[in-house]
């Protein structure tokens, strides 16, 4: 008994145990002052989750995850072949180089009409907009990150007589880990939002399509049980983000301590 009676929870999850207090606490006072039917209060809302899940939430949900998934698979993979090739290559990167400053400025909501003219309204331009978003980050990062890597971390596996293959493996690769996952917690939470808006045209599936259309039909107990969703999901990945970044890249947070 006194081992559970002196456990306590790691730091993170205390401090996001609070941060969830604090904001159904602001969001429930705010309810309370503007006793407005357009902001529930959240005890209404988390009350009707189990009836708006089993009334077909589930299958919006679903859609707008395997969306993110399929998504952020393919930008990373690009994403990081783009990012190896540009800091190896030196011709590559004097001919990608220029593409990737003019194209990434651009707000990628402003290509969503192009994107919507090649590919249509339906599944694939959904998936594209995602990929837009994650990859020309990624490349940037992971190219920036192999550059900075010091030369003298080659030389010592050089001298062992290594091939490129142990370059990827001991050097590369544990130099460019936490910039990924620094860039996928920026980018993941953009495409979400992107995604969002998308799913508001040419489907009858997601999240942003069900959280517009209760919204209006002025169901706005559903509208925030979508929301709430739409949270949850992004927490999850950047939870998820959080755990491979802590797994793989131990050695980041051993040098950060000292």
């Amino acid at each position: 008994m006194n081992r559970f009676r002196n456990y306590r929870l790691p730091k993170p999850l205390r401090l996001l145990f609070v941060g969830v207090i604090t904001f159904n606490v602001l969001w429930w006072l705010a309810a309370v002052i503007f006793q407005n039917n357009a902001l529930p209060n959240p005890i209404d809302v988390y009350n009707t989750l189990p009836e708006t899940i089993a009334g077909g939430m589930g299958e919006h949900v679903w859609a707008s995850l395997r969306r993110v998934i399929i998504g952020t698979t393919i930008a990373l993979i690009f994403g990081i072949l783009g990012g190896l090739f540009t800091a190896l290559s030196r011709k590559a990167n004097q001919v990608l180089e220029p593409l990737l400053y003019l194209s990434y400025p651009v707000p990628k909501l402003a290509l969503l009409p192009v994107i919507m003219i090649i590919f249509g309204i339906g599944e694939t331009t959904k998936i594209v907009m995602i990929i837009l978003i994650i990859v020309f980050q990624l490349m940037i990062s992971i190219r920036d990150a192999i550059r900075r890597i010091p030369k003298e971390n080659y030389y010592v596996l050089s001298s062992l007589g290594a091939r490129n293959a142990h370059y990827i493996q001991h050097v590369i690769i544990p130099g460019t880990l936490p910039d990924v996952f620094s860039a996928l917690r920026v980018t993941v939470g953009i495409a979400i939002s992107v995604l969002f808006v998308t799913e508001t045209f040419g489907t009858d599936k997601g999240l942003g399509f069900f959280i517009v259309d209760a919204w209006m039909r002025l169901e706005y107990l559903t509208m925030y049980a979508g929301l709430v969703a739409i949270s949850i999901i992004g927490f999850i990945l950047f939870l998820i983000i959080d755990v491979a970044d802590s797994v793989f890249c131990k050695w980041n947070k051993l040098q950060s301590r000292h």
